[in-house]
C-alpha cells in the first residue's frame, strides 16, 4: 500500500506520516480571526486541512480534526505586540458588540466552508471560551521562569528558549523586528511576545477578563497553544496554517508549548500551505483586494468552481487569482460535471484490469503530499473516457470524489450543470440569430458543423442546449 508522505516544515522535507498513537491522528488548523468578513483567501487554508483530513481518513486513520476561531487578542499590527485589538475596533467602527460581530463572520465562515464541500471540524473553538486555559498555561510558564512583567502585560522571554530560532530558521541577529521592540516599552528582546496583555484604566473594552497578574486579555498566541493541546493533548500529530505563520505565530506558539508542557516536538508534522495572490499582490482586507465567495456566485460561478480553482495548484504553491482564471476554473468544473452526469445512472460490472492503474495512479498523487493538481487530472481523464464502460467510469468517480469533494456523481444534478465553452456558446447564440431571421441554411450550417466535433443540440421550450454527445 502506498504510504502518506506529508511536507513537514519543521524538518524541510517530506516523510513518511505515521501517527503518535495507531490508528488515530489529531489535527489541528489555525482558523479565522473573525472581525470582517471571511475572504476567499481565508478560504484556501480550510480547503488545504480538508484535503489533509480526507487523506488521513483515505489511509484509515481516525482524524480528529481542531479549528480555532480568534475573537479576542488579535491585535491590529498583526504580529507585533501593539495596536488595537481588531475585534475591539470592529465594534467601535460599527455600533455592534464584539459578541455580535464574531457570531456573524463566524457563521459566515462556517457557511461558505459548506458551499465548498468543507465538513465542520470535529471541535470548533473560540478564544473567548478558553480564557481559563489560556490563564492556566500563562502561570505554568510564570513559575518555570519564562515570564517578565512590563507595564503593558506580560511576556514570553525568548531569550530562556535557546531553540527559538530553530522552527523558522530565523538569524536572531539579524531577525527584522527592531521596530517590534520600540512598539512597547519594555520588552528585553525585538521577539519577545505578550502572553496577557493589561487592560488600561482609561480605555473601556468590551472583552477582558481577571486574572492572576491583573484584569485584561490574552496575546493573540497562547490560544492556539491552550486550545490545542486542551482537545489533542500535550503532543499532537500535525498542525497546520498559512506561510505568514511560520516565522512568528507559529514560532511562538512552539516556545511557549514546549516550555510550559517540556516536550520537543510538541507537533510531530508542520504543514503550511502558501496564498492566494490577486494579479501578484497577497489579497488581504487592509489592501481591499478581496472577493467573499458570494460575490463570485453573484458573478455567475458555481461556489464548487472555486474548490476546482483551488485543486488546480498544489497547495504549497501560491495561486493567482484573477477572473480570467475564475472563469477557466469555472468552465474546467462545469464540464468535469457534466461528463459525470451522462453516467451518473450507469449500471453494470466493472472492468478490473483498467480500474486498478487508474485507481493507483489516483491514490498516489493523494499520497505525493496531497497532490491535488495530478489527482484532479486523473478524474478528468476518467470522466471523459469513452474507453471505458459508463459503471466504471461511474465508480471510479464516486471513489475519486471521496477526496476531491466536488460532487461529481449526484443523483439529481442542477440545472446550472449544463457545459460551458465560450466558442460553442457563441456558436450556438449565431445559429439562434440565423434562425430568427430564418436562415435556416446557416442555422443548419452551425448544427453540421458542431455535430461534426460531437457537439448535440436540444431545442428545448427554454432555448437551445448542448452537450457532448
Amino acid at each position: 500500500m502506498t504510504e502518506l508522505v506529508l511536507y513537514n516544515t519543521r524538518t524541510r522535507r517530506k516523510e513518511s506520516f505515521a501517527p503518535l498513537a495507531p490508528g488515530c491522528a489529531g489535527v489541528y488548523t489555525c482558523g479565522p480571526t473573525v472581525y470582517s468578513p471571511q475572504h476567499i483567501g481565508n478560504m484556501r487554508p480550510v480547503l488545504f486541512a480538508d484535503l489533509l483530513v480526507r487523506a488521513l481518513r483515505m489511509v484509515r486513520l481516525e482524524v480528529t480534526h481542531v479549528i480555532n476561531v480568534t475573537d479576542v487578542g488579535h491585535l491590529t499590527l498583526d504580529d507585533e505586540d501593539a495596536g488595537e485589538d481588531k475585534m475591539e475596533k470592529a465594534a467601535r467602527e460599527t455600533g455592534r458588540s464584539a459578541r455580535e460581530i464574531a457570531a456573524a463572520y463566524t457563521e459566515q465562515w462556517l457557511a461558505d466552508r459548506r458551499r465548498l464541500n468543507i465538513p465542520d471540524p470535529d471541535v470548533l473553538c473560540r478564544a473567548t471560551e478558553h480564557i481559563a486555559e489560556q490563564i492556566e498555561m500563562i502561570r505554568k510558564l510564570d513559575e518555570k521562569g519564562y515570564v517578565y512583567r512590563i507595564d503593558d502585560g506580560l511576556y514570553f522571554d525568548t531569550a530562556k528558549f535557546p531553540r527559538y530560532a530553530e522552527f523558522a530558521r530565523l538569524d536572531r541577529e539579524d531577525q527584522q523586528g527592531g521596530a517590534r521592540i520600540g512598539e512597547v516599552e519594555g520588552k528585553r528582546q525585538p521577539a519577545d511576545f505578550a502572553l496577557w496583555k493589561f487592560a488600561a484604566p482609561d480605555v473601556r473594552r468590551q472583552q477582558e477578563w481577571d486574572s492572576p497578574w491583573g484584569r485584561g486579555f490574552p496575546g493573540w498566541h497562547i490560544e492556539c497553544s491552550a486550545m490545542s493541546t486542551r482537545y489533542l493533548g500535550e503532543r499532537f500529530d500535525i498542525h497546520t496554517g498559512g506561510v505568514e505563520h511560520i516565522k512568528v505565530h507559529h514560532t511562538n506558539e512552539i516556545a511557549q508549548s514546549e516550555c510550559a508542557l517540556d516536550v520537543h516536538p510538541w507537533v510531530s508534522v508542520w504543514m503550511h500551505e502558501d496564498w492566494i495572490v490577486f494579479e501578484g499582490e497577497k489579497m488581504s482586507k487592509s489592501l481591499g483586494n478581496i472577493y467573499v465567495l458570494q460575490d463570485l456566485v453573484d458573478m455567475g460561478f458555481l461556489p464548487l468552481s472555486f474548490r476546482y480553482f483551488f485543486l488546480q495548484a498544489h497547495y504549497r504553491k501560491q495561486q493567482n487569482f484573477h477572473d480570467e482564471a475564475m472563469g477557466a476554473a469555472d468552465r474546467g468544473y462545469r464540464r468535469l460535471l457534466a461528463q459525470a452526469a451522462s453516467v451518473r445512472d450507469a449500471e453494470g460490472s466493472l472492468d478490473e484490469e483498467a480500474v486498478r492503474p487508474l485507481r493507483q495512479r489516483f491514490r498516489e498523487a493523494v499520497m505525493d503530499d496531497l497532490n491535488a493538481p495530478r489527482a484532479l487530472a486523473v478524474a478528468s481523464e476518467v470522466a471523459k473516457d469513452e474507453s471505458l464502460s459508463a459503471a466504471t467510469r461511474r465508480a471510479l468517480l464516486l471513489e475519486f470524489d471521496a477526496w476531491l469533494g466536488l460532487d461529481l456523481v449526484v443523483s439529481d444534478p442542477p440545472d446550472e450543470v449544463q457545459e460551458s465553452d465560450p466558442r460553442i456558446d457563441d456558436l450556438l447564440r449565431e445559429r439562434e440569430e440565423a434562425r430568427s431571421r430564418r436562415d435556416f441554411a446557416e442555422a443548419d450550417r452551425i448544427r453540421d458543423l458542431l455535430l461534426a466535433e460531437g457537439v448535440v443540440i436540444e431545442d428545448t421550450p427554454d432555448g437551445p442546449r448542448w452537450k457532448r454527445g
